[in-house]
């Protein structure tokens, strides 16, 4: 695959805008016939955004912060699932900048301004929590390793070229992997059937003797060990999808009401979108979106504050401005999506409409990392200027 190179922010924020315009239209149908989106992927593959992080010394546009997460909102607005995909992917390329050494840095660049794709092979089913690991590297004389386990919730690594998988070494420290989707051993299962994001095929990975080269491996245990934005920058793309699912979901009860929904007998009102009953509720809707998005954007700017100096104190104010964004982002996607029905009258809970697409992937996307803990360390921060932990998930 060639890909284009994208030179700076605004490119990247234009090629979203564009391809988010092309993935609206069919995402209705993708969605209810569980069409997987592999052309769609090859587009952005193609475009260039996959790469937008890669650092310039390598070719790359080093966009910040700020413009990534507008890059999920933008795709999210259009098809949450697409934009779920790629969520991973630049978490791991996360890893590579701040663990990976000069060669490993060079070739995975390399990879990526070429439009390979990472997957996900990190969370496990049946364990205790989401940080009981069960999958192994064991090391082998020739200093590679045999990697076995199974992952489950793999998103994007059915339509990946590399697959980082999370493990833990004989020392129980955690790695992560970089594996070959076609690597001798590995089985990736399309068995995804949540009842949202039905086309991110976030299914199982089995490992099975995998062979890892020694330089496939990255010390992931050290992002943890002084102050990182590794959480921050994942947890933000999450919040960033929430918004755009938010927004999406609020743009087609708008276009809904305007021109299908008839207006209630006792309003008098020739249209739907005259009532004032409705337009209050289409008010206090857009409050919660617009609150959204602009608390995204500040966490957003919180995080490219400290990427330029990062300290324990500007890493743990970014952690806080990401935990606000989630919040607000989750809640206002449920609530805009439930409502999409409450606005939009009898005719839009028709299947054949699949407007309940908006609100199935707004409540499964929002069970990743439970906001109720989010909540309690922005109110430790508050009260006694507790800084959140560095588990990566904040």
């Amino acid at each position: 695959m060639t890909a284009h190179v994208i030179a700076d922010d605004a490119e990247a924020l234009k090629a979203a805008a564009a391809l988010a315009e092309e993935f609206r239209a069919g995402a209705a149908e993708r969605d209810a016939a569980r069409r997987l989106p592999r052309a769609e992927l090859d587009q952005l593959s193609r475009s260039g955004l996959l790469a937008v992080t890669v650092p310039a010394e390598h070719g790359g546009a080093d966009v910040s912060t700020a413009t990534l997460a507008e890059v999920f909102r933008l795709l999210a607005t259009a098809d949450a699932s697409i934009a779920q995909i790629p969520q991973s992917h630049f978490a791991y390329v996360n890893v590579i900048r701040r663990q990976g050494t000069a060669e490993q840095q060079a070739f995975f660049s390399a990879e990526l301004l070429a439009g390979r794709r990472l997957g996900n092979a990190q969370s496990e089913a049946g364990t205790r929590h989401v940080q009981d690991l069960r999958t192994r590297l064991t090391p082998r004389p020739d200093g590679s390793f045999l990697l076995n386990g199974v992952k489950n919730y793999c998103t994007g690594a059915l339509f990946a070229d590399w697959i980082p998988v999370l493990a833990r070494a004989e020392d129980d420290r955690l790695h992560v992997a970089y594996v070959p989707s076609g690597a001798p051993g590995v089985t990736v299962v399309d068995d995804w059937d949540g009842l949202g994001q039905r086309t991110t095929a976030s299914g199982t990975v089995r490992l099975v003797d995998v062979v890892v080269p020694a330089d496939r491996v990255l010390p992931h245990h050290l992002t943890f060990d002084g102050p990182q934005l590794h959480g921050a920058v994942a947890q933000l793309l999450h919040a960033a999808i929430d918004t755009g699912i938010a927004q999406g979901a609020l743009a087609e009860a708008a276009g809904f009401v305007r021109t299908k929904s008839r207006p209630w007998f006792e309003s008098g009102l020739e249209t739907a979108a005259e009532d004032p009953l409705l337009i209050q509720r289409f008010g206090e809707l857009a409050v919660q979106v617009k609150a959204a998005q602009a608390l995204l954007r500040e966490a957003a700017r919180t995080v490219d504050t400290a990427r330029a100096d990062l300290t324990d104190d500007t890493a743990a104010a970014a952690s806080i401005a990401v935990a606000a964004a989630k919040v607000q982002a989750a809640q206002s996607a449920v609530e805009v999506a439930n409502a999409l029905f409450e606005v939009s009258g009898t005719r839009s809970a028709l299947a054949s409409l699949n407007l309940h697409r908006h609100w199935r992937d707004a409540r499964t996307h929002t069970l990743h990392d439970p906001v109720r803990w989010k909540i309690q360390h922005i109110g430790r921060h508050v009260l006694s200027g507790t800084r959140p932990p560095r588990h990566g998930l904040l």
